[in-house]
Order: C-alpha cells, then structure tokens, then sequence
C-alpha cells in the first residue's frame, strides 16, 4: 500500500508544478526525469498554492486525531479547499499566471447507450479481448484496493461479492455511456480520509455527483487542478505507514525485507513488479523453512520432568548418556538429507563433548517428534539411514511423542518392526526414564531383543 500510494504521490507532481506533459509511466525513475527535464516549466504560482492547501489538510487531519470530536473537520477540509481555492482563482485571475483551472465542465448526466450495441464480428472480437483484459486488470485492482483497506481497518471482505458488485456496476454502467468502473486506489485513499465507513457513502457521493452534474457544474470552472492534487497527496501521506515499516524491522527481518522489497518494486517499476518481488521472497523464505528446519538439543528443567531446548533455556541440566533432539517440522523429501546431516553432527558434536569431559559416553538418541506433523517416503528412509547410523556407533534410537499419521506411516514402512515398540514412548519424559533405567541395569545392545522397556507406547 505504501509503494502504490509513493506512485499516486508522484503522479500529482504534474498537478503541483502546472506541467503540461508528463510521462505516462509510474516508476519514480521516469516520474523524476520528467519532473527535472522541465525545470523551465514550471510555475511557482501553481507550486505555492499547492503547497499552502496541502499544508492546511495535514493541519485539519493532525488537529481533528489530537482532538476526535472535531472529526468533521478533516472531513470538510478537502471541500473546504475545493472552495477556497475556486474563489481564490475567480478573485486573482491566477488562471491568467500560471495555474491551471478544470475549465468548462459539460452539464447534464451521460445519455443512454442502450442502442449503440453492436455485435458484428469486427466489433465484436475487439470488444471480447479488451473486455477480458480491462475485466480482469479491474477485478485485481478492485479487490487488491479493498483487502489493503480491510487489513487497514481490521475487518473482511468477500471477494465473490466483490467480483460480483464490480461487474454489476460496470453492466449498468455500459448502458448509461460509464467509464470501467473499479475501486481506484486514489479515490479510495480520499474516502476512507474523509470518514466514510460504509457502502453507504458511495450511495450520497453519487446523488452529490448527480446533483452537481444537473446543476453546479459552473462552478467548478475556476477550481484549480493543483488543488486537487494536494486533496490525494495529503490522502496517500496518510497510506505510508512508516511505523509499521519499524515494527517489522523490530520483531522480524525478514518481514522487514519483504515490505521493502513490495515497495522498491513498486516504485521503481510498477504495482506487478512489488507484488512479484514480495511473492518471490516470502515464497524462498518458505523454502528455506522447509529445506532447512530447526533442530536443537533438549535438557531437562531443574526438578521437573519437562525437556525444553538449551539455547532459550541455558538453566536447564544435561542427561548422562542420553542426546534429545527435537525436530520441529515435518520431514519431506526437502529437508530430509539436511536432516540426516544435522542429527550426525548432533550426535558427533554431543560425543566429542563427552570424551573431552570425560562423562558417562553416549548411548542414546532420543528424538521429540511431537512438532513433526507429517511424514513422506523420503522422510522415513532418512530415519532408517539414523538408526543405521545409531546401530553402527552402539547407540540406540529411541521416539517420543510421534503423531497419528507419522505413526501409520512407520507402520505401513516397518520401521516400527526395526526400531522395535519398546523404543516409542509417549512423552520425552518417559523415554528419558526409560533410557536411565536402561542405563543403570544393563548397556543398551541394538541385537537384544528380549530387553524389556521400562514403561512404553
């Protein structure tokens, strides 16, 4: 939303200056060229009143949040400037010196066009390609435009109401000579500015256009366009939510990179291009989540029976001979081999650090599969890898906790059969006491298979 509304405020620097030709493109690249390239042309007298009235909309919406119960007054502020800036044009002729009027506005409301429908082929062609593109162009636009203001505001749309409501109006509208009807973000921007916080609004915004359609369209001929302008700057400067921008660096970077990515392709290309760039970052940060899932090492919380990870918490107290190890996502194909290499390294780190303390040597690995939700082929060879890995080394290898579905995934494998019954356990806890009873009757042998559990699934 704020890259889209940096674009719109860009776009009104035509206003604000009394240029006469501008670019057609949107990223700021073409915009500021434009701008500069024409430093002859512009009018100061157009740049100052323009500066003047944004000032006074940034003063009426900073006054009226300081003060809510003059809310009304950033809402009459945009037709306050309207009005003054009209009457300031028709006092001072400053359409003469450098400020740019509307003009003449043709009275009366669009006539019908129910008899200008032609369905020949040439016409007909045409119309059904550009139909289809402007269609679609205006569907995603429309419902982007209103699911930025949702999350604004907290609330939730529907988009098939959405699509239906769009092509509703558009349908009426075609008969009645209409432009393509969708929900501009400009024109948003100021509503939603201005108060408005129902459908409700559009219904009194149409009767008021109607009205001054009929009958006030004289009027406008002496409001300046620059004023205009500074009604949509002043309404996209209330989009660009920097605070958020802080937040995300706060709590996450990565966040923080997908926001500034939107934005810089957004205003440095085009409202596509932001939105590729955030869906191709957040779409590698998921990837990397998969392929690369967090691993760590649990220990035991001072006089209790819970096992939580060392690093958040340092206070919590190693097991003599047993390595827990929690895998806290599900393992697929992605992530398997990363897996496989990282519980090694686990156990080789954990057996080092034995030796050269001189404590009670490895004998098992336990693994919490509690945040493993789901389980693929790929998965369950990468464990049978572990086990023989484990057997190799004279450990044993012991689960806790797996799921429903892991768990009939490893009985449809057999490697339940491999790893044997006796060596699952419900909770972390309880292989832990199971392994330390183990531990202090006999050493574990991976060939023994008349060794009891102490207490198992």
């Amino acid at each position: 939303m704020g890259g889209a509304a940096t674009v719109v405020i860009l776009q009104q620097l035509k206003g604000i200056l009394g240029l006469q030709h501008f670019t057609q493109s949107t990223d700021i690249i073409s915009v500021l060229r434009s701008v500069f390239s024409q430093i002859h042309e512009w009018r100061w007298e157009s740049g100052v009143l323009g500066a003047v009235f944004l000032f006074f909309l940034l003063l009426s919406r900073y006054f009226s949040k300081k003060r809510p119960k003059f809310f009304w007054i950033s809402a009459m502020a945009p037709l306050t400037t309207v009005i003054l800036g009209s009457l300031l044009v028709y006092l001072t002729h400053a359409e003469k010196h450098g400020v740019d009027v509307i003009g003449n506005l043709k009275k009366g409301l669009n006539p019908p066009s129910f008899g200008d429908f032609v369905f020949t082929s040439p016409y007909l062609t045409t119309a059904v390609k550009t139909g289809m593109i402007t269609g679609i162009i205006a569907l995603a636009e429309g419902i982007a435009v209103g699911r930025s203001f949702a999350m604004f505001k907290h609330y939730n749309i529907d988009g098939n109401k959405e699509m239906v409501a769009i092509g509703t109006m558009n349908i009426v509208g075609s008969c009645f000579s209409c432009y393509l009807t969708t929900g501009p973000f400009s024109r948003s921007a100021v509503n939603f500015n201005a108060g408005c916080k129902t459908a409700m609004s559009n219904v009194v915004m149409a009767i008021a256009v109607m009205f001054t359609l009929l009958f006030l369209t004289p009027l406008f001929h002496y409001t300046p366009l620059v004023v205009l302008s500074a009604i949509i700057i002043s309404a996209m400067l209330g989009l660009i939510d920097y605070e958020a921008a802080i937040h995300l660096w706060k709590v996450d970077k990565f966040d923080f990179v997908v926001c500034m990515g939107a934005y810089i392709g957004v205003v440095f290309a085009s409202v596509e291009v932001g939105l590729v760039i955030a869906v191709a970052i957040s779409v590698l940060r998921l990837l990397l989540f998969v392929a690369r899932p967090k691993t760590f090492v649990l220990g035991n919380l001072p006089n209790s029976t819970i096992y939580r990870s060392v690093e958040q918490y340092p206070t919590t107290n190693d097991v003599p001979g047993i390595l827990i190890l929690q895998i806290d996502a599900p393992i697929y194909f992605a992530n398997s081999s990363y897996l496989r290499e990282r519980i090694s390294r686990w156990i080789d780190e954990e057996e080092d650090k034995l030796k050269s303390t001189g404590e009670t040597s490895l004998q098992y690995v336990i693994f919490n599969m509690s945040a493993v939700g789901n389980i693929d082929t790929s998965g369950i060879s990468m464990l049978e890898e572990v086990k023989k890995i484990t057997d190799r080394r004279g450990l044993k290898l012991v689960l806790a906790n797996p799921g429903a579905e892991v768990m009939k995934k490893l009985n449809k494998s057999k490697f339940i059969e491999t790893i044997g019954k006796e060596w699952i356990y419900l909770t972390v806890g309880e292989a832990v006491e199971a392994c330390n009873y183990k531990l202090h009757t006999c050493k574990p042998d991976a060939t023994n298979e008349d060794s009891q559990p102490w207490n198992n699934v």
